[in-house]
């Protein structure tokens, strides 16, 4: 008894400083990964330093990055920086969940039901290929230069990319699966929730990563024509005053606003897996 308890401990203990080197081993890589992704950046920066200092690009034409920096701490003093990407975020994010809840919609609709493709896919698929700029005119008529319009115009360009991938994936879903639930009386609704979605989530989660990249793509198009306000504003507003430095900083600061809402995508992609994979 005292041999097989004392073997007993060792193996507990064994299993737990095993469990804690794989979490210090995750840990490890999760710092490299982060690491390697941040030498890319330090290494453009340190480049344009160079083009910007050493004569062979003009200032006028390049500012250095501290001259951007500074652009950024004078609009952030003013408060003019902090309510701009306020309102940006605000408009993509109104757009972007607009937008996926009516994609999710359609795309369950086309892609389980025929009657619902044969139906509804040729005019989706007209809509689809009508460029963003094509919107704004009919926009700015029905709905005006204010709020609505500009949400309206994102959550345009979020449905589709929803829309495609969700009606492509749920056509693909495994038929074993949608028998197996069937079986166990499952009925449409059930069905849906429980073994048709789960199985595309990865679908799903790269459709919304497309859509959220549209909504901003779609932001600054609503923003350069129609708008006193935002980052699209900045960037047109920067321009007619010949603040370059302003341009360098609003395209910087919507390229980190778009990767961090990408990220968090990526965690609700985690979280998904997690709980139905």
């Amino acid at each position: 008894m005292l041999q097989y308890s004392s073997s007993f401990g060792y193996s507990a203990a064994g299993t737990a400083t095993s469990s804690r080197s794989t979490r210090a081993a995750r840990s490890s890589r999760r710092g490299w990964f982060i690491a390697a992704g941040a030498v890319l950046p330090v290494v453009l920066v340190i480049f344009w330093q160079f083009l910007s200092t050493s004569g062979l690009v003009p200032s006028y034409r390049l500012p250095t990055p501290v001259a951007v920096v500074q652009s950024g701490i004078d609009l952030a003093v003013s408060g003019l920086l902090g309510q701009y990407i306020a309102i940006s975020l605000q408009r993509v994010l109104l757009g972007f969940f607009a937008g996926a809840i009516v994609g999710l919609a359609l795309g369950a609709l086309v892609g389980l039901s025929r009657w619902g493709s044969a139906f509804l896919s040729p005019t989706i698929g007209g809509i689809r290929a009508v460029p963003s700029l094509a919107w704004v005119p009919l926009l700015i008529m029905y709905l005006g230069i204010n709020e609505d319009s500009k949400v309206t115009l994102i959550a345009i360009g979020a449905l589709f990319p929803v829309y495609t991938t969700v009606s492509g994936a749920l056509r693909h879903v495994d038929p074993h699966l949608v028998e197996l639930g069937r079986a166990y009386g499952l009925g449409r609704m059930s069905l849906l929730a429980q073994v048709q979605l789960p199985a595309v989530i990865p679908s799903v989660v790269s459709g919304l990563r497309l859509a959220l990249a549209q909504s901003w793509l779609f932001l600054v198009a609503a923003e350069l024509i129609a708008s006193s306000m935002g980052l699209g504003f900045l960037l047109v507003d920067s321009q007619n005053n010949g603040r370059i430095d302003r341009i360098f900083l609003a395209i910087i600061i919507l390229a980190v606003l778009g990767k961090t809402t990408d990220a968090l995508i990526g965690l609700l992609e985690r979280y998904l897996l997690k709980r139905w994979g």
